[in-house]
């Protein structure tokens, strides 16, 4: 658990860190034992250096495209290969946005299970794959949604003994312009969210009326949101329901998990 006092009482297991916004090396000031790092293409990996400097003091995570080119562990693997020994991986299929068309139409399936063979210890992303990753017996690192308490509870109640990591933008504060700045867009491409936005609807701290509303209640679906106190609450929910880690995205950025 984490010991500062504002992300301990937050009840978060890990942090997960966008390299695109923030620099990465600033989590060494919190005493966190997880740092996941999320993908975001090439040019935004980390130093080696920096990775290995991270991994003195807590687990470090990165999260690796199985189809892409530099960590396609049935084609070239060099950029995985050259990940210090000390980091750990997180093996996704990899986003669509990050990939040119030759890598996505390589398939995902032999690509995990090769990964696995060497890296037996990584969580396996969920998102767009979730049979595949299920069938590789590895951690499930799964994305926050409204179904995510019914679907632990059903993996458990079948007999799946296996650790879920559970991702989530995380956002520390119950101001709704603040909540809203932070994750409006994101709850926005959540496909039931944009569904049922009304047409053309603002979707930051302008949202009204029914956008806003929308918009508030897909943040407690999407995302963990409120006081410290608060994301607690709902930490302990996804632990009863069956999660053994939950692992919080700084939606505002670093500097509320600081305090």
């Amino acid at each position: 658990m984490l010991t500062t006092s504002t992300v301990a009482r937050a009840g978060l297991d890990a942090i997960a860190l966008k390299p695109a916004e923030c620099d990465v090396s600033a989590a060494e000031s919190l005493p966190v034992e997880t740092i996941a790092i999320d993908y975001e293409g090439r040019d935004h990996l980390p130093a080696r250096e920096t990775l290995t400097s991270l991994s003195s003091d807590a687990n470090v995570l990165v999260t690796t495209p199985v189809r892409a080119d530099g960590f396609d562990p049935l084609g070239d693997d060099s950029i995985a290969a050259g990940l210090p020994d000390a980091v750990g991986r997180v093996l996704v299929a990899g986003h669509p946005a990050y990939l040119t068309d030759e890598e996505r139409d390589r398939a995902v399936a032999p690509r995990l299970g090769a990964a696995l063979e060497t890296t037996p210890d990584a969580w396996v992303g969920t998102e767009s794959v979730e049979r595949i990753a299920m069938a590789t017996g590895a951690t499930q690192y799964d994305l926050l949604s409204r179904t995510t308490h019914r679907e632990l509870r059903a993996l458990r109640s079948a007999g799946f003994e296996g650790d879920i990591a559970v991702y989530a933008p995380t956002v520390l504060t119950d101001d709704e312009d603040r909540i809203l700045e932070a994750v409006g867009e994101y709850v926005s491409r959540r496909r039931p969210v944009e569904r049922a936005l009304p047409d053309d609807a603002a979707i930051g701290t302008s949202a009204t009326g029914r956008a806003r509303a929308i918009l508030l209640e897909a943040a407690d679906d999407y995302a963990l949101a409120g006081t410290p106190d608060d994301v607690c609450a709902q930490t302990d929910a996804l632990r009863e329901a069956g999660a053994t880690t939950v692992v919080g995205y700084p939606a505002q950025g670093l500097e509320p998990f600081l305090e």
